[in-house]
């Protein structure tokens, strides 16, 4: 626990842990868009289309092959 000395003390950190606050929710912020953007139906579809050509390609090798 952090003793004071003076109010100016007590005011210099509770403006510090109020600047903190709001960095942590403006990071909050980023992720949640983060988060958005990836969950958007357009990346899950491109992901789906890449999986499908690699491993489609990789099947119709396998079928040539035997």
């Amino acid at each position: 626990m952090k003793i004071y000395e003076n109010f100016d003390q007590i005011e210099f950190d509770l403006h510090k842990l109020d600047l903190e606050r709001k960095i942590a929710l403006e990071e909050l912020k980023g992720l949640k868009q983060e988060v958005k953007e990836d969950l958007a139906p357009y990346n899950w579809l491109s992901t789906s289309v890449s999986l499908v050509k690699k491993y489609g390609f990789l099947y119709l090798i396998k079928r040539f092959l035997k």
